[in-house]
């Protein structure tokens, strides 16, 4: 592959990536204002039945969010080889973990609103049953989300940043952010499990750092000096 060719890879391959960042960002955060209101309600069935139109757009939602997440493991892999292999499928692993839990998260809502709706429909339901399946549905979509969006995701971003750190394809001022964002959302992870009770502003600088990345690979690209480097080896 001749230097053109390969600098137009990078281009094609970069505005990709950074379309689909921006696109499961925006899946991802419509689905969180659509539905959260409703599961975190103390009659979340009823509600969950009395708006199927918002849950089943919430669940196709989070699957274009898993394509798009899915989606950037794989433009990206080829990119990332070049530079560091190891670095570059454990990547593209983490991504599809990724995917696979969200989408989980999509079975988990959609069978509670099936729940939620023969609850309605019983003329006489027996609350406990109902709401003892409801809790077990809600509480596996939590953790398939938590997961996702946390561990899955942040080993991900730490990979990520790491390789483009080493290898100068973006700026290391913007990679060595989303190293630092990841690491904070490791940190909310955690104190999850501690039940420690911490702001979830600290996901707000790696939020903020994916969508200046993906500005940055669809209006700059990645750097022609560390491509043309790799390219010469």
């Amino acid at each position: 592959m001749t230097t053109k060719e390969t600098m137009n890879t990078y281009r094609k391959n970069a505005i990709m990536a950074g379309v689909l960042y921006i696109a499961a960002t925006v899946a991802t955060s419509f689905t969180v204002i659509i539905i959260s209101s409703m599961l975190d309600a103390p009659d979340y069935l009823v509600r969950i039945a009395a708006n199927e139109f918002q849950v089943m757009m919430a669940a196709l939602l989070m699957l274009i969010d898993v394509v798009a997440v899915v989606g950037i493991g794989i433009v990206l892999y080829p990119i990332l080889k070049k530079h560091i292999e190891a670095l570059a499928l454990g990547y593209a692993i983490a991504r599809a973990i990724e995917g696979v839990l969200f989408t989980v998260y999509v079975i988990g809502i959609l069978s509670l609103l099936t729940l939620s709706q023969e609850f309605v429909k019983a003329e006489a339901p027996d609350a406990s049953y109902f709401q003892t399946g409801g809790a077990v549905l809600l509480a596996a979509s939590d953790w398939a989300f938590l997961l996702g969006l946390r561990l899955a995701f942040v080993v991900s971003a730490l990979l990520l940043n790491f390789s483009l750190y080493q290898t100068r394809l973006i700026p290391r001022w913007l990679s060595g952010w989303g190293f630092v964002g990841a690491i904070l959302v490791f940190v909310l992870l955690l104190s999850r499990f501690f039940s420690i009770n911490l702001s979830e502003i600290l996901d707000l600088p790696i939020a903020l750092q994916e969508m200046v990345f993906a500005v940055w690979l669809i209006v700059k690209g990645f750097n022609p000096t560390a491509i043309a480097s790799e390219s010469a080896k």
